[in-house]
């Protein structure tokens, strides 16, 4: 049986939550949003005392992470922070069984559309898969979510975004 390891957003770490019973991992870009003093004090004490593993994934799970965001719509969404914490669940799902803390919405949406588990430390989480579509306010033309321009071709109104269920 593989061993339950965690892997930590920012938002985990801030929200105070460290497994003493299992592995924490996180990746070096999570690190540099940590901001705050006190979560700065209490995550050099993790790393410190072991209780907190800096890991980066490997190249074919960031691509495997970056096909699945550009089919769901997130790709707008996530940063590459957030890409490389996703994409360091799956690298460390083929040894390991992580569940990622985290309590941003985008990436608890990929990681539902990938099957990796995920909690949320202080907010509900998500209930369903979400994707994203361009809408014109004018016309109402839908366009994919990585349409580029912010004015419709056909009536030149302005595009919004939209999070439809998927």
């Amino acid at each position: 049986m593989k061993e339950k390891v965690y892997v930590l957003d920012a938002s985990g770490i801030i929200g105070g939550f460290i497994s003493s019973k299992h592995k924490n991992i996180t990746i070096n870009g999570v690190l540099s949003e940590i901001k705050d003093l006190k979560s700065q004090i209490s995550l050099q004490s993790a790393l410190d005392h072991g209780k907190i593993i800096v890991k980066e994934p490997d190249e074919g799970s960031v691509q495997i992470v970056k096909s699945a965001i550009h089919n769901s719509g997130d790709i707008l969404r996530l940063s590459e922070v957030d890409i490389s914490l996703v994409a360091l669940a799956v690298t460390l799902s083929k040894n390991y069984h992580p569940t990622v803390v985290t309590d941003d919405y985008s990436i608890q949406n990929i990681l539902k559309i990938l099957k990796i588990p995920y909690q949320s430390v202080m907010t509900k989480g998500i209930n369903g898969i979400y994707g994203w579509i361009k809408i014109c306010r004018g016309c109402r033309h839908e366009y994919p979510s990585d349409y580029q321009d912010e004015d419709c071709e056909i009536c030149g109104s302005p595009v919004y975004r939209k999070r439809i269920k998927k």
